[in-house]
C-alpha cells in the first residue's frame, strides 16, 4: 500500500505562496495525511493525491471548486479514483470514517476522486454533499 507524504499533499503549492503556507496550514497539513494515512492503511488503497492544498488563488482558478472549499485550510484532500473504488468502499465503511475522524464528500459529485476531509461539513452528515 502507498501512503501519501505531506510533499505530494502541498503539490509544491508551500514554495510557489509563501505567504499563504502558514503555521496554521502547516498543522493542518500534517493532522490531514495523518488521517488520510490512517484511511489509506485501514482500507489498504494505494494513496494518489488528485488536489491536496489550494492556496486562495490556486482554488479560485480550479474548475468547480467552492469558494469556502476545506482544501484553502489544509482540512481536505481528494485522493485519484477513477474507478470510484475508492469512494464504493468507504461508503460501505462509515464506521471507519467515524473512528478516524472523516467526512466525505457523495461520490455522485467527485467523478474520478474520492473527497474526504477532517472537520465535518454543515449538514454534519459523515457522507454529505457539496
Amino acid at each position: 500500500m502507498r501512503l501519501i507524504t505531506v510533499s505530494e499533499f502541498l503539490m509544491g503549492r508551500d514554495h510557489a505562496y509563501p505567504d499563504d503556507y502558514t503555521a496554521q496550514i502547516a498543522a493542518n497539513t500534517r493532522r490531514t495525511v495523518d488521517k488520510i494515512n490512517e484511511f489509506l492503511m485501514a482500507s489498504g488503497f494505494d494513496g494518489h493525491v488528485n488536489s491536496g492544498w489550494r492556496p486562495p488563488a490556486v482554488n479560485g482558478a480550479t474548475k468547480g471548486a467552492a469558494p469556502k472549499s476545506n482544501h484553502m485550510l489544509a482540512l481536505a484532500c481528494d485522493l485519484l479514483d477513477p474507478g470510484g473504488v475508492i469512494d464504493r468502499w468507504s461508503m460501505g465503511h462509515p464506521e471507519t470514517l467515524e473512528h478516524i475522524g472523516l467526512w466525505q464528500e457523495s461520490p455522485g459529485s467527485t467523478p474520478g476522486w474520492c473527497h474526504l476531509q477532517i472537520v465535518p461539513p454543515h449538514s454534519g452528515h459523515r457522507v454529505f454533499l457539496p
